[in-house]
């Protein structure tokens, strides 16, 4: 008698990545597996992603899936499954927000995308595409010949919070339906 050995369960939850593009060149940089991509962690109806700031605070936010204030939505990738509920995903990022400060974002080591692939690790064990970030993965390799001023750059989160009142702000705390985008620090 042959024994078949049972696959792991998978989780219930589906784990999405939604990518953007940074830049109108990616139309052509993408059909090449190349392009510069912005991408957040869609789980439980929220999206998560990581940007820039000056602060030693998180850099970790929340949006309405697929509506990331200033980039233009490109694709939404199933990654995979997890078991983890609203609350403890919630306390995941919450954790993750230590090690991910606003003022550690670096275009080609820490990025939106890197946060992302660290995300989707845990809650999948599935790492995100290569190809969304491939450039910064160039940068490093090439990272001798760019410019110095290239290592510093930051791709800047869209604080639309500056605008939003305190009753939007308790709606972006229970996941936003108002697409606004503020850091976890003002919303916390």
């Amino acid at each position: 008698m042959v024994t078949v050995p049972r696959k792991k369960k998978t989780g219930s939850v589906p784990v999405y990545l939604n990518v953007y593009d940074l830049t109108p060149m990616n139309g052509y940089a993408y059909w090449l597996g190349l392009g510069i991509y912005h991408s957040g962690v869609q789980v439980h109806g929220v999206e998560y992603g990581f940007g820039a700031h000056d602060h030693s605070t998180t850099g970790i936010f929340e949006v309405e899936p697929k509506q990331c204030p200033g980039f233009t939505f490109r694709k939404s990738i199933l990654i995979g499954r997890t078991d983890l509920g609203p609350r403890e995903v919630r306390a995941f990022m919450e954790k993750l927000a230590e090690e991910y400060s606003g003022n550690t974002y670096h275009l080609i080591t820490k990025n939106c995308n890197h946060f992302c692939n660290d995300v989707c690790l845990k809650l999948t064990r599935k790492p995100i595409p290569r190809w969304v970030n491939r450039l910064a993965r160039l940068g490093f390799l090439c990272n001798c010949v760019l410019p110095a001023g290239l290592n510093e750059t930051k791709v800047r989160q869209v604080r639309s919070d500056d605008r939003v009142t305190e009753g939007e702000k308790k709606k972006l705390r229970s996941h936003s339906s108002s697409g606004g985008h503020a850091s976890w620090q003002s919303v916390s």
